[in-house]
């Protein structure tokens, strides 16, 4: 419950009634608009918003110029003072200095040379002191000293009469009134610039004793007296009072002599304050006139920019507004399209769902929706496992889908079981499909999904009719196929039938013309069975229609017999039936041939007790040829040997050579121990021709059979078979090890290795086969390579004596060893190194 104190008031005496008053109206103002209005209206308010952002941006621009033009003069009007300060500041220095000169000379301290020293170290120090001159009281000049910069024609000379120019005028003055004053310049056109005088007297016991005359040039005094930021920042020149130019370079003539080719805007003056100077009262004033890079406030850039981007921005927005009545009338026609295609899709009754490209369900129908009894919410968005997937075919369902979404989709579709919301299930056949967009990409899958529960029921129905029809056929012992009359179809075939003569008619064609059947039919149509179409009797039942044949292609004894029967098409056809009888007629020969396996049953246990016995065998022949051989040649030592008893001897000792010939001829014939027939070979043919063979073994004893052969090995002269032989016989013992130590399925591992190796100086290559067994005891690792040493119930001892045999015959050598982890046998090792084929 809320409080009353924290219940918002909203009667119109409340804030908060006209704080949302305004917003209200506004909203129900906007919404009572009709949407085309709406969206005139939308597209208006950008551009009348830009006309009054460019109206202020006017507005400030204008107030920031005026703002801008009064600190502009009051800093001119500062800066002036201050240089105008200097300057008279300069010029009062070297007043005083020249003053000091006239007093000194008043005095009498210095005289015409000391005058000179003094006056030559002021004009040298000082730039804008061009020259100075000492005058007589009569006006003749006494002596003179310039600067070099001087014009001749404005040198004074010694003895020299001062004329009645400005000079003399001055002096006059100055005689009169015992002061120093200076004189204004005349500006006069074809001379050279004029230059500032200043005339100070000189007093000789209280009479007038002349004049010190000091020139200064108005240019220098402008360039040294006025701060470089100053001359940098105006256009600063020096005026009489009639406003002529003595000095310096106004704004004017400035733009004249900057213009460049390139059309570059030279500076011009828009403001400008001059302030006269007080030493030489109003005659001479100093002029200043600020530098502006655009002639109004018209002509600055980023009003234009400003200006620009509105505008832009206003065409672009009238753009936007013609656009997107055109998208209006698109979306109006879009909206038509797209309901006429949902009524389409909500009136079809096969399910449609759509997926995006992780399995995501973006879209799915009406029908699919009442199909499952999902809503269209429940199921939009959702992800892997979908609510109508049941749980017990998560696994298959999961696999079908990654195949979906890989793009490995079924033609024909594919079935599954779907849950419905109140839990039952129902069969489904799903057809997927790409999803293309109008740009041609794929963005998902599409799949409809077609209830197949009823025609799924009397398909189930049809197949266990044809099951119950085929399975007491397929369990016969015999084989039964039926063919038309005078055609090559085969119309049925049980499986014996088809496991003799495959699927065509041939076999049946063979039986009846090798067993002589009639070709005329023996019985009536009554006799059949018009439903299934085959005979009533029973298929097992002898008839005079029969006959034994043997078939070499099979190596069996058949009895064969056939019936006359009308197939379901109407058409008469011969069914055939065949027995095997191949084990009754064996069973005659078994009592005959029972003696002679017996025997070989006992020639062979006896052949297997006999191999102990072998070098006894040998021994008798080799005794009796030694024994017939000593007794020749004690006769001959005694002269009682014949022709006669010598051939006796000689056809014995040949008998009993060729006896043990033969026993040796059988030894040999199964240990062949020749020399190898060495060639060129590759390791790698070698290596895959013993892998193909081994890995028979080793798969069927579950054992990983693993090789890694070092990149380019040299060809090695070997007898390939040999080689092959030896790998073989190694691979082997090293899966019964595994088998023995009952490794499990992770650790039955067997590696393969071939890895150039250096012995003793010598190339070769070392073959290795390493297992996970149990090892080698101690006592074995000894007696390994000997000759009948086994360790295997039933084995002779003589494979690896025959592997150490063959590789010694290549010139290389044989070891075995135990793999240790730490002082545990985790497996053993068998290597064996041949020499590289000589170059």
């Amino acid at each position: 419950m809320v409080s009353p104190e924290k219940t918002p008031d909203h009667s119109p005496s409340s804030p908060h009634y006209h704080a949302s008053a305004p917003t209200q109206w506004w909203r129900i103002w906007w919404r009572s608009l009709p949407p085309t209005r709406q969206d005139r209206l939308a597209a208006l308010a950008p551009l009348v918003s830009v006309a009054m952002f460019m109206a202020a941006i006017i507005a400030a621009f204008w107030y920031l110029r005026t703002e801008e033009v009064d600190r502009d003069r009051q800093a001119l009007k500062r800066d002036v003072e201050y240089a105008q300060q200097r300057l008279r500041l300069r010029l009062l220095e070297r007043q005083e200095q020249i003053m000091r000169i006239a007093r000194d000379l008043s005095y009498g301290d210095i005289g015409t040379v000391e005058f000179g020293n003094r006056a030559e170290v002021l004009v040298t120090q000082y730039p804008e002191l061009q020259a100075l001159t000492w005058i007589d009281p009569s006006g003749r000049i006494i002596t003179s000293q310039a600067a070099p910069t001087v014009p001749s024609e404005q040198l004074r000379m010694p003895s020299e009469q001062l004329s009645n120019d400005a000079a003399g005028e001055s002096f006059k003055i100055v005689k009169e009134t015992r002061q120093a004053i200076y004189t204004q310049p005349q500006v006069m056109a074809g001379y050279t610039p004029p230059m500032l005088q200043l005339q100070v007297p000189v007093s000789s016991g209280g009479n007038f004793g002349g004049t010190v005359l000091g020139e200064f040039s108005v240019d220098s005094l402008l360039r040294y007296a006025i701060p470089t930021e100053l001359l940098a920042s105006y256009a600063i020149s020096m005026v009489d009072g009639q406003g002529r130019l003595i000095a310096g370079t106004p704004q004017s003539l400035q733009r004249k002599e900057t213009t460049t080719w390139y059309g570059q805007i030279t500076p011009h003056a828009t403001t400008e304050y001059q302030s006269a100077i007080a030493l030489v009262g109003n005659s001479l004033a100093l002029k200043a006139q600020t530098y502006r890079t655009s002639h109004s406030m018209i002509g600055n850039g980023m009003f234009w920019l400003v200006a620009t981007m509105s505008l832009l921005t206003a065409w672009l927005l009238t753009g936007t507004w013609r656009h997107t009545r055109k998208r209006l009338r698109a979306q109006d026609a879009l909206i038509a399209e797209t309901n006429f295609r949902r009524a389409m899709e909500n009136s079809v009754l096969t399910g449609m769902r759509a997926l995006d490209m992780h399995g995501r369900i973006t879209y799915v129908n009406a029908a699919f929706c009442q199909m499952t009894g999902w809503s269209e919410e429940e199921l939009v968005g959702q992800t892997p496992p979908y609510p109508y997937w049941p749980e017990s075919d998560y696994e298959q369902l999961y696999v079908k889908l990654k195949d979906e979404l890989r793009g490995k989709t079924v033609q024909g579709g594919f079935q599954v079981r779907v849950r419905r919301k109140n839990g039952s299930l129902f069969d489904a056949r799903l057809y997927v499909s790409p999803l293309i967009d109008a740009r041609g990409q794929q963005t998902g899958w599409m799949s409809s999904m077609t209830d197949i529960t009823e025609s799924k029921r009397i398909r189930d129905q049809l197949a266990a009719s044809h099951d119950r029809f085929t399975i007491v056929l397929e369990a016969l012992d015999a084989s039964v196929s039926v063919a038309p009359l005078g055609s090559a179809e085969l119309l049925f075939a049980n499986k014996l039938y088809r496991q003799w003569f495959g699927s065509q008619t041939d076999g049946h064609l063979q039986l009846v013309q090798q067993a002589g059947l009639p070709a005329e039919r023996s019985e009536t149509v009554d006799d059949e069975d018009g439903l299934m179409g085959l005979p009533t009797d029973s298929l097992t039942t002898a008839s005079s229609n029969n006959a034994e044949i043997y078939l070499a292609d099979l190596g069996k004894w058949l009895e064969v017999r056939s019936r006359y029967l009308s197939w379901v098409d109407g058409r008469l056809a011969q069914m055939v039936i065949a027995t095997d009888i191949t084990q009754r007629r064996q069973a005659e020969e078994q009592a005959a041939l029972q003696a002679e396996r017996a025997q070989t049953s006992s020639r062979l246990i006896t052949m297997g007790e006999m191999a102990s016995s072998v070098a006894h065998e040998l021994n008798q022949p080799l005794t009796a040829i030694s024994n017939y051989s000593s007794g020749m040649l004690n006769r001959l030592e005694n002269g009682s040997l014949t022709p006669e008893q010598m051939k006796f001897a000689l056809e014995k000792t040949a008998h009993q050579a060729q006896r043990a010939g033969q026993i040796i001829h059988r030894i040999r014939t199964f240990v062949k121990r020749s020399e190898p027939n060495r060639t060129l070979c590759h390791v790698q043919d070698i290596i895959d021709e013993a892998l193909e063979l081994a890995n028979i073994e080793m798969r069927r004893r579950n054992v990983r059979l693993t090789h890694h052969v070092a990149a380019r090995i040299p060809t090695v002269m070997v007898d390939s078979i040999l080689i092959e032989q030896v790998l073989i016989n190694l691979i082997k013992n090293a899966g019964e090890s595994i088998d023995q130590a009952q490794r499990p399925l992770s650790q039955r591992h067997v590696e393969l290795r071939v890895l150039p190796k250096e012995v003793q100086g010598l190339q070769g290559v070392e073959f290795s086969v390493q297992d996970t067994g149990n090892g080698l005891p101690p006592e074995v690792l000894e007696r390994l390579f000997e000759a009948f040493f086994t360790t295997k119930s039933e084995g002779m001892g003589m494979g690896l004596n025959l592997c150490r045999s063959i590789i010694e015959s290549h010139d290389g050598r044989m070891s075995a060893e135990n793999l240790y982890n730490g002082s545990e046998v985790v497996g053993c090792r068998f290597s064996f190194w041949i020499p590289l084929a000589a170059s």
